[in-house]
């Protein structure tokens, strides 16, 4: 498998040519002048990427049963150290680490604690999640104010919800207590806090068998608790799905600060605070797509620059990071989670690929 991977860059570095921004082995990547991007760590399936305070432990989720622990012990920019941290989980996409360093594990049906002492607690207990594989695969973070966050997707393409799902879910970390504080949204598989209004953003994906161009990816803003972001009776700004044309119960549900095109599947998105990259980044979001599966022409596989402007309003959005998928529809690469680490370098996670990679930023001579 690796031979054959390594056979797919070499070929794709010859079809794109050499790229100043990537080493020879991406060069088919397209960076913006001064970035570089390399292969950080090779993990099967690399999904949700959490790391800790200093850097020097990356925790790295899968679709499957494993949890991987990644360590560059000899801090000289790749991974030395990986492998399987937890096995025999249910879907283990969704991870989270807290400011003591405790691993949170979000599996298909319930959410458990791992402390540093290796003690196991469980935060959200079987029975609450819909234990359902369709949209099954949790992302979770915690919040400037401490609180577990949960995405809950509804379990189906265009359907009535009930209960938790189609949700942002908040746990109280102290009392464990779950209250739902976002619904009406199909599917978040990212998310991420203004670093200054510390407003809740995150990405949704739109349904799908509707045609190659609608509806749109979203990018949403939850400015407080108990908003609706219309699933599944309407998309963009009050568009309904046609199956509930004329039975929308929702009134003024919020619409999406940015639109992405339909079907590019924007995942995992994170706040730039660092100082590696040039200070127009600052505070800007970065945004993984995961690329399309039913278009006729595929679109995304790329990771996108959301730009904000100095009170947290979203401007504008720009491409970042493409060429993992080809002119003649070939796919080399499906972005899922970006992490930032202490030195303001980018982790971005490839579950296609099976790496992660590293972007880093040097000014041109």
């Amino acid at each position: 498998m690796r031979i054959v991977q390594r056979l797919v860059y070499v070929v794709c570095a010859m079809f794109f040519g050499a790229s100043a921004h990537a080493n020879s082995e991406l060069s088919f990547l397209n960076l913006p002048e001064g970035f570089n991007i390399k292969v950080w760590a090779r993990v099967p399936g690399a999904r949700s990427l959490a790391a800790t305070p200093d850097g020097k432990t990356i925790y790295v989720s899968t679709r499957g049963d494993t949890v991987y622990r990644i360590q560059d012990k000899n801090n000289d920019g790749v991974a030395d150290d990986v492998r399987p941290f937890l096995t025999g989980l249910k879907v283990a996409n969704g991870i989270a680490l807290d400011a003591t360093g405790s691993l949170y594990i979000a599996e298909q049906h319930r959410i458990f604690k791992l402390s540093t002492n290796g003690e196991k607690s469980i935060i959200l207990p079987a029975g609450i999640l819909p234990d359902r594989r369709h949209h099954g695969w949790r992302y979770i973070g915690i919040s400037p104010a401490g609180d577990l966050f949960v995405s809950v997707g509804a379990p189906c393409n265009i359907c009535e919800v009930s209960g938790v799902e189609g949700t942002l879910l908040k746990i109280d970390l102290s009392s464990l207590d779950h209250t739902i504080f976002a619904a009406g949204v199909r599917n978040s598989v990212g998310f991420d806090w203004h670093p200054v209004t510390k407003e809740l953003f995150f990405t949704d994906n739109g349904g799908d068998n509707l045609g190659d161009d609608i509806p749109p990816d979203e990018l949403n803003r939850a400015q407080r608790k108990g908003l609706h972001f219309g699933y599944p009776f309407w998309y963009d700004n009050q568009k309904a799905y046609p199956q509930f044309r004329n039975k929308g119960s929702v009134k003024n549900p919020v619409p999406p600060v940015i639109k992405f095109q339909a079907h590019v599947a924007a995942l995992g998105m994170d706040f730039y605070t660092g100082s590696q990259f040039p200070d127009v980044y600052k505070n800007d979001a970065f945004v993984a797509q995961h690329g399309s599966w039913n278009r006729t022409e595929p679109v995304g596989y790329r990771v996108m620059r959301v730009q904000y402007d100095k009170t947290g309003q979203p401007l504008s959005k720009s491409v970042f990071i493409d060429g993992w998928l080809a002119t003649d529809g070939q796919v080399f690469g499906r972005p899922v989670d970006i992490e930032e680490l202490p030195d303001g370098s980018l982790l971005i996670s490839d579950d296609h690929a099976d790496v992660i990679y590293r972007v880093t930023y040097s000014a041109p001579n």
